[in-house]
């Protein structure tokens, strides 16, 4: 697989360009509306909102639409595709080829994090000219990458559609970061008939040069939101008027930390964020925390999942005031298939700049492309998420985050080889 000079550059420099507007899950506008131009300029249909999601499936979306649209005009994306594209960010793309044959959907990743880019020197983005022009936002996962290889395997797609045969659908999808937009994708009308299924992730700290062809050890979680409501009151002179939502909070949290470990495997519970405003003489009336639980298996965070219900109405019920839970984001456990896994190695084993090839390792985290991988799975297809290595200055969701460029080319040709070679297999 020999991918043309023009074409990597091309993939380089539309990271760039994503790397310097990153957006947050759902507020993916300007992504969208790039990636609309260049595949609609391809000659791909374009599918939006409800035409490639399940909206009841959606989770963690709480944003100004209007406001979100406007930023992105203001960075350069085009009104006529943010009218076209409605009010969710993210967008399937389908083209069929010239002969019949299998659907193929790939799968790639928009959204961006809260993290401040680093402006230290020797950060290449930085020194570069292309680090984030938005303060608070960066794109500390890949995900720029991840688009970027998905255009240009688009792109190959296009030009080479005449010799290939079946369906290509490619999926940008929004709302990965915090598990919130994956279950909406596989539960929506594109994944229905899909043959094969792929995605891939840069770095998860696999170097350079290696790719992992069947990640183990994808982690079940739920992302949860918990929100205090009590009664204010003055501390010191009637504080049995009040209801402290910050000490329910308090004891909620020292009883989640508490749950038992499973004796079936691994089990996880992290609480990420804890608010409250008020005075120091002042009975808190609400607070609002975020976590997270993870297992092994969806049945092992469904059990967290159980003891954390459990503990928010007792802990409500203890300080006499109400408590809500609302789940901001899910992703099941999955397993690779293992004839798209030996597919995958023997075309990495072929391509020049990938020098190992790693069977397996565990993931480590959640990847809400699982809901894909199980959907196309249950179905009788085949699926399979792998891990492009990547050199990296500093770890994923770091301010000093950054990838290895030279690895976008080989990613943009292995999953061109899948494709060409999934299609050949299937009409043999």
């Amino acid at each position: 697989m020999n991918l043309s000079p023009d074409l990597i550059d091309a993939t380089v420099r539309c990271r760039r360009d994503l790397h310097r507007y990153p957006e947050l899950s759902w507020t993916e506008y300007r992504t969208t509306a790039k990636v609309a131009a260049t595949l609609d300029a391809l000659g791909y249909q374009l599918h939006f909102g409800e035409d490639y999601l399940d909206l009841p499936s959606v989770m963690g979306r709480n944003i100004d639409v209007a406001v979100e649209k406007q930023r992105a005009a203001e960075q350069g994306a085009d009104f006529a595709w943010l009218e076209r594209m409605g009010d969710y960010s993210g967008l399937a793309a389908t083209m069929s080829m010239a002969r019949p044959g299998p659907v193929i959907a790939l799968r790639f990743d928009i959204d961006a994090l809260p993290v401040t880019e680093s402006r230290f020197s020797a950060h290449v983005p930085y020194c570069g000219g292309f680090a984030s022009e938005i303060e608070g936002k960066m794109h500390a996962c890949g995900h720029d990458g991840h688009t970027a290889i998905g255009l240009s395997v688009a792109r190959w797609v296009a030009e080479n559609r005449e010799r290939l045969t079946g369906e290509i659908r490619m999926i940008f999808q929004p709302g990965e970061e915090g598990c919130c937009g994956g279950k909406a994708v596989a539960k929506g009308p594109i994944i229905t008939g899909v043959d094969y299924f792929l995605a891939m992730h840069l770095g998860i700290n696999v170097p350079s040069g290696a790719v992992v062809v069947n990640p183990t050890g994808f982690l079940a979680t739920t992302k949860f939101d918990m929100t205090f409501s009590g009664h204010p009151a003055h501390a010191g002179i009637e504080p049995n008027a009040g209801a402290n939502a910050l000490a329910c909070a308090s004891t909620a949290i020292s009883q989640m930390l508490a749950i038992p470990s499973h004796r079936d495997g691994m089990t996880r519970i992290n609480i990420g964020s804890l608010v409250s405003e008020g005075g120091r003489n002042v009975i808190p009336a609400s607070a609002h925390l975020c976590g997270e639980t993870r297992g092994e298996t969806q049945a092992l965070d469904a059990y967290m999942m159980e003891a954390v219900r459990r503990i928010s109405q007792a802990a409500g019920a203890m300080h006499g005031l109400k408590v809500e839970l609302t789940v901001q984001g899910e992703a099941p456990d999955c397993a690779n298939s293992p004839e798209l896994v030996a597919r995958l190695r023997q075309q990495a084993e072929q391509l020049p700049g990938i020098n190992d090839i790693v069977e397996q390792r565990p993931f480590g985290a959640s990847e809400d492309a699982t809901w894909m991988v199980r959907a196309v799975q249950a179905q009788g297809g085949q699926g399979v998420y792998f891990i492009m290595g990547s050199d990296l200055p500093e770890g994923h969701h770091k301010s000093g985050f950054d990838i290895d460029e030279a690895v976008l080319g080989s990613a943009v040709a292995l999953m061109a080889a899948m494709v060409e070679s999934l299609v050949t297999h299937s009409s043999n």
